[in-house]
């Protein structure tokens, strides 16, 4: 077996494997928990499940459709970057980083693409489920992406003196999000780390 397919079954087994988990995970929480419903874990990690219309962490801007477009570009260009280098040859570690976040990448845009088509939208206190196709809350490309983990490491209210934020109540850390974002998020912080070289090429 040559270098290059152990690397391209690598690469696929990766994307594969992170996409199966976070969509298993949020397929699960959409149908098993109502929204904004909170289950405590522990005192600093809850199951909190809301949607989002933007990028990773819940973090929203940009029109919905301009960022899913746009999230589809990224993951096609990441794909054509990864068969390039795979061609060349590379690092393994920075092929895993660069299939961790397209995994995460696409597991994103399976919620936007697809989970409008394919999911009702009831109030709380019911719980989503599938319809048929094309008859959910939302038309293609606007499908709202689950999160889930939230982690209130430590929380605290500013002192009542303190200018602009006096008496406000601080949580750290406050963004929900979901397994892709996590992919991301680590697959980045992992090149920035180790292969800044590799980047500047």
């Amino acid at each position: 077996m040559t270098r290059a397919t152990k690397q391209s079954i690598l690469a696929v087994a990766i994307t594969l494997g992170v996409v199966v988990i976070d969509q298993v995970i949020k397929v699960m929480v959409k149908t098993g928990m109502y929204f904004h419903e909170s289950i405590r874990i522990t005192d600093w990690f809850y199951l909190f499940f809301t949607e989002n219309n933007g990028m990773a962490f819940g973090w929203e801007f940009m029109n919905k459709y301009f960022l899913t477009s746009f999230r589809i570009l990224f993951t096609v260009g990441i794909i054509y970057y990864l068969v390039g280098l795979i061609r060349r040859g590379t690092a393994y570690g920075y092929l895993v980083c660069l299939s961790m976040v397209l995994a995460g990448a696409l597991g994103n845009i399976i919620d936007c693409v697809f989970y409008g088509l394919v999911f009702n939208n009831p109030p709380a206190p019911e719980v989503a489920r599938l319809v048929p196709f094309g008859e959910g809350y939302a038309p293609v490309l606007l499908g709202r992406v689950v999160d889930m983990f939230y982690f209130p490491l430590v929380d605290w209210n500013w002192p009542d003196w303190l200018p602009l934020y006096g008496g406000q109540h601080f949580v750290f850390f406050s963004p929900i999000f979901n397994f892709a974002d996590a992919s991301i998020s680590v697959g980045i912080a992992l090149l920035l780390l180790f292969y800044r070289k590799e980047l500047t090429k």
